[in-house]
């Protein structure tokens, strides 16, 4: 087991030593993102539950500790997962995970349901963007950590 774990504990480091430029891109990346003007708070719910449905537990519990840290409160954070019946998320908020969901599950993207349909006038053409480039973004360090195996931080 031991023999396991270390691997493991290692993959994050293995993945920095041995993609040093993917890295940087997917940092490029994120800070792009964060640069946008779109809200961290916003972002990171979205980042959470495109992690839980792609089963991240690295990400998960990454993008949790960071929302904990901007102050999302503690209600959102542990309902996530069930939005759309929580009632506790705004409609800016629920416009933008309903996106994140229809991003990540591509392949039953509803061609009727289109961006402007789901986002509506809760975002500018620009933060309809990046709320996209948010999504793939996720997305890829998702499949990254995930195939890695990167352990969900203490």
């Amino acid at each position: 087991m031991d023999s396991q774990l270390s691997v493991k504990v290692n993959s994050y480091q293995q993945f920095e030593q041995m993609a040093p430029d993917v890295l940087s891109a997917l940092q490029a990346m994120g800070k792009a993102v964060d640069d946008s003007g779109l809200a961290k708070e916003l972002t990171e719910l979205m980042k959470i539950r495109v992690s839980q449905m792609n089963h991240c537990a690295f990400c998960t519990q990454y993008h949790q500790n960071i929302a904990r840290r901007l102050g999302v409160e503690a209600v959102k954070i542990d309902l996530v997962t069930v939005w759309r019946d929580a009632g506790v998320f705004s409609a800016r908020e629920m416009a933008a995970l309903e996106w994140a969901e229809k991003v990540t599950t591509l392949s039953e993207l509803d061609a009727s349901k289109s961006q402007d349909s789901i986002l509506g006038d809760h975002f500018s053409e620009s933060e309809k963007t990046y709320l996209t480039v948010a999504i793939a973004h996720i997305n890829a360090w998702n499949r990254i950590a995930g195939t890695l195996h990167f352990p969900p931080l203490s």
